[in-house]
């Protein structure tokens, strides 16, 4: 079964960019209401997609963060390119983490992150999380059970080193969120059942940004832009947005 592969999307509105960066197995649908709702708001919305991201999880283990990274900064590029020469970055999960390394190094008007990691204490979810995410895709392929078992377990050892350059990703920023001065909203889900909840406290006091705010969310998950405060979720990031001296 041949599936229709998920495509980057631009919802152009005035200058004022916002660049949205989804997460690890993810894609562009991740953050697309939340990029239609900014929209509606006036914002111009760019969401691009990761090398080996809405493809096969073969693909996605045979790519490297250092590449993902590549390809945050190109897309921020491709808004400059494009005449937006104020850009606020939102990044769910490891999204987040790339927003936070790309505020680390870039101006922009504010960063936003949406449940992301600063502890790689979480291999074990993560694992879990992508044997889920291939297994669900293999099954979209039409495989049999037995043939899917066999290459879950090939995948699952193919994808440790990359596991491995997510770790080393976190870790850096983690040691570098001190040298943050962007304007930052930190946004957990409480019941949060893929990372520690907590990292959102380490972003929200260690970054050295003035302006700086935290919201908690108490019926959501991991994927935030998909639970039941998602709406209150657009709003205050909005919110956030709006409040900026653009």
């Amino acid at each position: 079964m041949k599936m229709k592969q998920p495509e980057p999307f631009m919802f152009e509105g005035d200058d004022r960019a916002v660049l949205l960066l989804h997460g690890f197995t993810g894609h562009s649908a991740d953050v697309r209401m939340l990029g239609r709702y900014l929209n509606s708001e006036g914002y111009t919305c760019y969401a691009p997609i990761y090398r080996g991201h809405g493809k096969s999880p073969e693909e996605l283990v045979g790519v490297t963060a250092d590449e993902w990274w590549e390809d945050v900064q190109e897309a921020y590029q491709h808004l400059k390119d494009k005449g937006y020469q104020k850009i606020a970055v939102v990044g769910l999960s490891l999204g987040g983490v790339l927003a936070l390394r790309l505020a680390g190094n870039t101006p922009l008007q504010a960063v936003v992150t949406m449940c992301s990691p600063m502890f790689f204490d979480n291999e074990e979810q993560l694992t879990v999380g992508f044997r889920k995410f291939s297994k669900e895709y293999k099954q979209l392929e039409g495989k049999d059970d037995h043939t899917i078992e066999q290459e879950l377990e090939q995948l699952l050892e193919d994808s440790k080193e990359l596991f491995r350059e997510i770790e080393t990703s976190i870790t850096r920023v983690k040691e570098n969120v001190d040298m943050i001065y962007t304007p930052t909203l930190v946004v957990q889900a409480t019941n949060d059942e893929m990372i520690n909840p907590d990292s959102a406290n380490y972003i929200y006091e260690n970054v050295e940004a003035d302006n700086k705010q935290i919201q908690w969310y108490e019926n959501a998950g991991h994927a935030i832009t998909f639970s039941k405060d998602k709406d209150q979720l657009h709003e205050d990031i909005a919110d956030f947005l709006e409040s900026l001296d653009w």
